[in-house]
């Protein structure tokens, strides 16, 4: 029997909880004795870090679409309890028309209350 990690149980827990336009989908999930598998939603843009890096400064209307996108998908993960705690450009990868999508929830958290998250990261 396949032994999986809390931490990849947990990912795919909150991937299941997320359905917004600039979170990365989780299609389906799928193991055997030996492997797990994550279908997720292919975006053929790449890492935000690797399109920052050619392309060098972003123009100010880019930026701002850019943001509206990552605070939108923020607000909805926040409004459901869900923290990414993992957020960087090489987590936020881009759609064939450049739109986001927060990718990697392996670090993330549900809060729970008004408590504070007690785990560190990294």
């Amino acid at each position: 029997m396949l032994k999986i990690s809390w931490i990849v149980e947990r990912e795919i827990a909150i991937l299941k909880l997320i359905e917004h336009p600039h979170v990365l989908k989780l299609h389906d999930v799928y193991e055997n004795k030996k492997y797990l598998y994550l279908v997720l939603e292919h975006v053929s843009g790449g890492e935000l870090f690797d399109y920052l890096v050619k392309k060098g400064r972003l123009t100010p209307k880019e930026a701002r679409k850019f943001f509206r996108q990552i605070i939108s998908a923020l607000d909805f993960c926040h409004s459901h309890s869900i923290c990414h705690r993992d957020l960087k450009p090489e987590n936020l990868l881009l759609d064939e028309k450049n739109n986001i999508r927060i990718a990697d929830f392996g670090m993330a958290s549900l809060q729970v209350g008004d408590s504070l998250l007690e785990t560190s990261c990294g």
